[in-house]
């Protein structure tokens, strides 16, 4: 079963003409910067897939050093780490307080490299992340992380395990059989790994990943039936409050994304929000 996401990243997030930098040099990160009172308008959340100790490995595997570097421009930028979480709860109306520059991170697929390393730096930096899994895969693929490790990340209290689907399907239109059965079969993904990640870890699992980013209404009323609350896409913007909560959008990291892109990626999104705003 393979790890690789699908999802044409370079021209998505960096846009054409790209040159693409072969390492990041890692920085020390900050401690932050101060809460302030104002609450966002916005809320941009990170996805991630896979990390290691060498650089490179592939575009999908992000370097320790760059993850770090990553995080510590992040705070240079005034942004603080939240969890995915208070997102919800400030985008349902509740009373979460939010600093105006919030950013929530995610991992998708529940590659063991988590554990490995990337375990180290949310740790260590104080990061919460929100782990997106596909339970057909935890414990029995090769390179995926064990129920035990979800466990351990789990009791730390800075990672949260929610869905990703059973395993990942392609639910794409196109890809889709032509069957009446297909929302029955779709529920049961959502279903099944909703009761397998509440049994396994007994947290609350609501949020759900959708597998490749694919989403429609059919797919919506599967998971609402299902038990979730809110859905991630790979759509590269940042959540408003007026964000429908189960076409959430996210941005992908991946290894070339160096500090500068990472700022350019964060402002274009405002930048075209403002673009919108005006027409």
């Amino acid at each position: 079963m393979s790890f690789r996401s699908r999802f044409t990243w370079r021209t998505a997030v960096f846009g054409p003409g790209f040159r693409p930098v072969s390492r990041i040099v890692a920085t020390t990160a900050s401690s932050g910067a101060p809460a302030v009172a104002a609450p966002p308008t916005d809320v941009a959340v990170l996805v991630y897939h896979r990390f290691s100790n060498v650089c490179g490995a592939d575009p999908m595997t992000v370097g320790v050093a760059t993850f770090e570097a990553q995080l510590a421009h992040l705070r240079r930028l005034g942004y603080r780490f939240v969890p995915l979480r208070d997102v919800i709860g400030w985008l349902r109306g509740e009373p979460v307080a939010l600093p105006s520059k919030a950013i929530a991170l995610t991992i998708d697929e529940g590659h063991a490299s988590i554990f490995d390393w990337a375990r180290t730096v949310a740790l260590r930096e104080r990061v919460p992340i929100t782990l997106f899994v596909y339970p057909s895969a935890i414990g029995e693929a090769p390179g995926a992380l064990t129920w035990h490790q979800l466990r351990v990340l789990h009791k730390t209290g800075w990672f949260d395990v929610q869905s990703h689907a059973w395993w990942h399907p392609d639910l794409n239109a196109a890809h889709r059989p032509p069957s009446g059965a297909f929302r029955e079969a779709t529920r049961a993904q959502f279903a099944q790994a909703h009761a397998r990640i509440a049994r396994e870890i007994g947290n609350q699992v609501d949020l759900l990943a959708w597998p490749f980013g694919a989403f429609d209404g059919e797919l919506g009323a599967a998971a609402r039936e299902a038990g979730y609350v809110a859905g991630f896409t790979l759509e590269p913007s940042k959540i408003r409050r007026d964000t429908p909560l189960l076409t959430l959008p996210r941005f992908l990291m991946v290894e070339e994304c160096t500090p500068a892109v990472l700022r350019r990626l964060l402002s274009k999104s405002d930048a075209a929000r403002e673009e919108a705003a005006r027409r």
